[in-house]
């Protein structure tokens, strides 16, 4: 270790670049399918304005089956889930919360890929996760935390669209922290 670097603990190492200049994420490569909008909210004389969903940053996503909310409370988790024919498109409407995604597809390209976002009111964005990816959701934060999901299909009552594993599921290489600061 040099002198000048004196001050730095043993085993500390230096944060990578999360953000460039002109404030664009450096995210890492997405799964294949899944498409992430970054929202800006608008400004506006009573308070903000943010959309939550438009089909032009969807390429073919015409159709929603249903629109739902689910409410998370602080700590909540829902994982591992994921569908055979039906695309998620999630979005934070209040609170934050942790959003991991996982390519089990043996014929994807990204086979094996995990993704993790952090989204909410601070960072808005609607996060498209296309059909046969797992994924999970944590509220990381104090309060409830809500999730709006727009589907291209609806919920089938009698043979729902839904596989699940446990959230600590040995399938999945990841684990969710029960830590509420992200």
């Amino acid at each position: 270790m040099a002198e000048k670097d004196n001050w730095l603990l043993a085993g500390a190492k230096q944060d990578g670049e999360s953000i460039t200049k002109e404030w664009k994420p450096t995210a890492p490569a997405l799964i294949d399918g899944v498409i992430f909008q970054e929202i800006k909210p608008v400004l506006t004389a009573y308070g903000s304005l943010t959309e939550i969903f438009r089909t032009e940053w969807v390429p073919g996503a015409a159709q929603i089956g249903q629109i739902f909310a689910s409410t998370l409370e602080p700590g909540g988790l829902s994982a591992w889930h994921a569908h055979a024919i039906t695309t998620d498109r999630l979005f934070v409407a209040a609170g934050q919360m942790r959003v991991v995604l996982y390519d089990a597809r043996a014929d994807s390209p990204t086979f094996g890929m995990l993704n993790e976002f952090k989204l909410g009111t601070r960072r808005p964005g609607l996060l498209v996760v296309p059909p046969r990816v797992w994924h999970g959701v944590q509220n990381y934060c104090g309060t409830p935390a809500i999730l709006v999901n727009a589907v291209d299909h609806a919920y089938r009552y009698d043979a729902p669209d839904h596989w699940r594993v446990p959230a600590d599921s040995d399938t999945v290489p990841y684990r969710f922290s029960n830590d509420r600061h992200g």
